[in-house]
């Protein structure tokens, strides 16, 4: 199969529109090299996010339900948030199943790393498992988010993303990673 060559975008501008905590939306004025028009784009920078699957060793998936504001509802999910300046992804994704679960494990091992919508979004998200968790912590929210902890069969995780149970896109991704590595 052959492939024509791509053009390329060059970056003549960027400017940040809007930021907050989470993310800042940046305005692009590019070129195209094909015909040398400018263009718009926007993009939203945000860190990197990080999510765990914690696996017990009866294989229950810990899970939390937590209201996002996206939806107006709650989701079922494995832990996950913002990876912190400086902080490694595999710590982050650690101290985030210790902060929404209280579950934690000796042993995570990394499942994958994807770019959740790079259209339009410039951030990756890291997934993780973790093996052989146990309850030893309590959780600690931040102000803005409190979770039900969950405890699932993995035999039941594909049922629950075909019944649109589980629906973050994310979470869907590591649980395929998982399965790819003969689990689930």
């Amino acid at each position: 199969m052959s492939r024509r060559p791509l053009h390329t975008w060059e970056r003549i501008a960027a400017d940040i529109v809007y930021e907050c905590r989470i993310f800042s939306l940046r305005r692009d004025r590019s070129r195209f090299s094909r015909d040398e028009r400018e263009h718009e784009f926007h993009v939203l920078e945000s860190p990197d996010w990080c999510n765990i699957i914690p696996l017990t060793h009866d294989e229950q998936v810990v899970m939390v339900r937590q209201f996002r504001h996206g939806l107006r509802g709650y989701t079922l999910e494995v832990p996950g948030g913002l990876i912190d300046p400086g902080e490694e992804p595999l710590v982050a994704a650690r101290r985030e199943m210790v902060e929404e679960s209280g579950y934690d494990a000796e042993r995570v091992e990394p499942l994958g790393v994807i770019h959740p919508n790079p259209a339009i979004q410039s951030n990756r998200c890291h997934s993780f498992v973790a093996f052989d968790v146990e309850h030893r912590h309590v959780p600690s929210f931040d102000s803005t988010e409190e979770t039900e902890v969950v405890l699932v069969p993995l035999t039941r995780i594909p049922d629950l993303m075909r019944s649109g149970e589980i629906i973050h896109a994310l979470v869907v991704v590591a649980f395929h990673w998982l399965a790819l590595r003969g689990r689930a």
